[in-house]
């Protein structure tokens, strides 16, 4: 049975959108890494009832409560007098967490105040955990068969005191069994379409195997999830897993486990010794800024045009007026033109170009916001393919990169 854990964040900023609660996603990511699975995640302001309702209802329902926020001196800081309050118990002093704040003071040439000495004060059955950076110490409680750790919210405080003091704890305390992901991305095919391409081999999965849908920005990630006591064992089943299904998917995997797209094209640019270029209109740069993301790029990127006016498209894209007037900017026969011009203009074996109507004016009935053109050529082909991304501005830049990288990525070496 695995561990469950809840997350309960507390603070008014959190609720106001006037702080990011980065610290949730943070723990939840080292949790799944100690096979502690997050079980709910709840963010609440400082107010006193729903704080201890709060802490009632996690109790009840998981092994592992986690909470950040409000450990502060001041009057607003709710956290450890409710904490004393839950638990039925005094507030204590305790003398190692003065030492260690006039440790931290006297590094910093600083004198402790009256207020500082007050974070000394702690709930009187709790467990002290030191924060080396920070003033307000972590704390443990183990009640009830329910571990409640509080930790503070400033985020790198957070982290030093859960990376040096809490997980090492809650390893030790439920360390039985593996917990074991495995991510294949793919791109070009929607969740419904893939979700229907493998439903065989998805409802034949082991029962201690789950398969998660991730859509994401054009993409959708699996993630092959196994639990078990052996993790090698996990892994070579995941592996035959995937090698039973490749066969109909392969076209649209790109990568596996952190792989980016952009990282992906690279190594095909390199391994087929090629060199690539982009003209970009309605994606202005975002592509070759996602090309140039890459360390090394350098190596088989060779430069952009960004061909923004019709200008630019005809002085150094050779782009022919004809064509502008006849066609329209975001066209099949402009599109074509453009990546053979920039592949000459900058003496690459690879051009790759982007024209369309981004939004959110500037659309048409025949040509709608959303409609891109993308082309691609080398020294065997030249073609352009049609897109429609109806969504906002960001959406179908983001989207027109993506799917010219996906281009790239399935023309590489292809004669």
């Amino acid at each position: 049975m695995s561990v469950k854990a809840e997350i309960i964040s507390i603070g008014d900023e959190l609720l106001y959108g006037q702080t990011l609660d980065t610290n949730a996603h943070w723990m939840s990511n080292k949790l799944d890494e100690n096979n502690i699975k997050v079980f709910q995640r709840t963010t609440i302001g400082d107010d006193e009832q729903q704080i201890l309702n709060a802490l009632k209802v996690a109790e009840n329902r998981v092994d592992v409560v986690l909470i950040t926020g409000g450990l502060g001196p001041t009057k607003d800081d709710l956290t450890k007098p409710l904490l004393a309050k839950y638990f039925g118990v005094e507030m204590v002093h305790n003398e190692e967490v003065i030492n260690d704040i006039t440790l931290l003071f006297t590094k910093a040439n600083r004198e402790v105040t009256a207020l500082n000495a007050k974070q000394a004060e702690l709930p009187a059955n709790c467990e002290k955990i030191t924060n080396p950076v920070g003033t307000a110490p972590g704390m443990w409680f183990h009640v009830n068969n329910t571990v409640f750790v509080a930790m503070p919210g400033v985020p790198y405080e957070m982290k030093s005191i859960m990376t040096q003091g809490i997980l090492p704890k809650l390893h030790k305390m439920f360390s039985k069994g593996v917990l074991h992901h495995h991510i294949i991305k793919t791109i070009g095919i929607t969740e419904s379409s893939l979700s229907d391409l493998i439903e065989d081999w998805e409802l034949n999965l082991p029962q201690h195997i789950k398969l998660a849908y991730l859509p994401t920005k054009g993409q959708v990630k699996l993630r092959l999830t196994g639990s078990g006591d052996d993790l090698n064992t996990l892994e070579q089943e995941i592996a035959v897993l995937q090698k039973a299904i490749m066969p109909k998917i392969e076209k649209y995997v790109y990568g596996f486990g952190t792989d980016q797209l952009e990282g992906i094209i690279g190594q095909l640019l390199n391994k087929n010794n090629l060199t690539l270029a982009t003209a970009e209109s309605c994606t202005g740069g975002y592509l070759a800024h996602m090309i140039t993301s890459v360390s090394g790029s350098s190596k088989y990127f060779k430069g952009s045009i960004i061909a923004y006016s019709n200008n630019i498209k005809t002085a150094h894209l050779g782009v022919s007026t004809e064509d502008l007037r006849k066609h329209g900017a975001v066209s099949e026969k402009v599109a074509k033109a453009m990546a053979e011009g920039v592949r000459r203009e900058l003496n690459t074996d690879i051009g790759i170009a982007t024209t369309g109507i981004a939004g959110p004016d500037g659309g048409t009935i025949e040509k709608p916001v959303g409609t891109v053109w993308i082309a691609y050529s080398d020294q065997y082909k030249t073609f352009s393919k049609k897109f429609n991304f109806s969504r906002n501005r960001t959406f179908v830049i983001h989207w027109s990169a993506l799917a010219a990288l996906n281009m790239i990525r399935l023309n590489v070496g292809v004669k």
